[in-house]
Order: C-alpha cells, then sequence, then structure tokens
C-alpha cells in the first residue's frame, strides 16, 4: 500500500455515504445496460468510461474486496489480508493508476465438492482484487443484456430459486427434452484468448490482459 493519501482527510470510512454511492454507480450501470441491449456501443463506452474514473465506484470496488467479499481475508502475494479503514482510502486513490502491472497471484489447492481431488485457486494481491472489481462493475451491466435470458450460473441477483421456476414453467406447457452434460474440467480449459477477442475493444481492455 502507499503511504497515507486521502481525498478529505476529515471523511471516516465509516462516515460515507454508501446510499449515496451505490445510487451513482448503479446510474451509470443502467445507462450501460440499457445502451448494451439497444446496439449503442459508442455510447456504452463512454458511459463505461466514466464509470471508471468515478470516485464512488472505486469507493464501492474497494468496499466489495476489503469489507463484503467472504474471501477478504486471504492474503495473496503481498501478504495483505485485510485492510484498516484508514487504509481503505489509499487504495481507492491508487485505483487511478489504473494500469499497474499486476502482481503474480498465490496459487492455493481447495478441495472439490463431493471429490477427493483438488482444484487451483490463484489468489491475487488487494490491488488487483480492488481492480478486478473495478472492472467487473462496468463490464457487468454490458453483458448482462446480451446474456441468454435463461442462463443462471454465476449472474447477479440469479439462483437455483430461478432455474427451477424457469425449468417448472416450461415444462409445463407440453413435452420437453432435458439434456443433462457435465464438460469435463471446462473453467480449466476455457480459451481466455478467445473470451478477450469476445470483449474487444473497451476501457478495460488493457486491465483484462494484466489478469
Amino acid at each position: 500500500m502507499p503511504s497515507q493519501v486521502s481525498i478529505n482527510p476529515n471523511l471516516k470510512w465509516k462516515d460515507v455515504n454508501w446510499k449515496q454511492v451505490e445510487k451513482s454507480v448503479y446510474k451509470l450501470q443502467k445507462l450501460i445496460y440499457k445502451a448494451s441491449s439497444r446496439g449503442e456501443i459508442s455510447k456504452m463506452r463512454k458511459y463505461q468510461k466514466l464509470l471508471t474514473k468515478s470516485y464512488y465506484a472505486r469507493l464501492l470496488a474497494v468496499r466489495r474486496v476489503t469489507q463484503d467479499n467472504q474471501g477478504r481475508k486471504t492474503a495473496g502475494v503481498d501478504g495483505i489480508k485485510n485492510l484498516p479503514p484508514t487504509q481503505r482510502f489509499n487504495l481507492v486513490y491508487l485505483l487511478k493508476s489504473r494500469y499497474l502491472k499486476a502482481s503474480p497471484t498465490r496459487r492455493v489447492w481447495i478441495p472439490k465438492p463431493g471429490k477427493d481431488e483438488k482444484r487451483p485457486l490463484g489468489i491475487p494481491t488487494m490491488y488487483d482484487r480492488a481492480l478486478q472489481a473495478l472492472v467487473k462493475l462496468g463490464m457487468e451491466p454490458e453483458w448482462e443484456a446480451r446474456f441468454e435470458p435463461n442462463s443462471y450460473g454465476f449472474r447477479p441477483g440469479r439462483s437455483t430459486d430461478d432455474a427451477i421456476a424457469a425449468i417448472y414453467i416450461s415444462i409445463n406447457h407440453k413435452s420437453k427434452y432435458v439434456l443433462d452434460a457435465d464438460i469435463s474440467k471446462c473453467f480449466d480449459r476455457i480459451n481466455h484468448d478467445a473470451l478477450l477477442e469476445k470483449i474487444g475493444k473497451n476501457p478495460y481492455r488493457t486491465p483484462n490482459r494484466i489478469f
């Protein structure tokens, strides 16, 4: 972490108006979503740039990784497990330099549910996690507007209950075929270059390449 830096030295982390922060970020995300759903790419990119530079978005990204995230107390190669409130503003300030080179991840092995196997997990540094959270705030609404509406895995505001409800409604209309498939080591074999090509040119392409 850098030496003590604060945009407002009198502001305490506990005194941040989080309702205002979330409202401001949500407003930009809503504009990104609408522009994406209408195919207005240049307008969408403009809103994404605004969000990336937003002080409120940086505040929210830092809160997500230092306060909200369940894995916030797991250290990367920087050895930082947690940031006290006084240092969180430093990380907010540091995110203004969005293109710092990413640090190596700390590799740990965790058990696969219901199996004896283990899978590798890379733990980024606190800065890299915050940058990823900031990028996610801008990219998520773009792709939520384009994704298949009946996809429920790893998406905000969706759950297995929603998937079950959709299946129930579908099979009650007429007979359906149900395909149950498991792609072996799917996430281990995903072509990241193909994903980056799909993303195309956007304000986040440089940090995406870093990660």
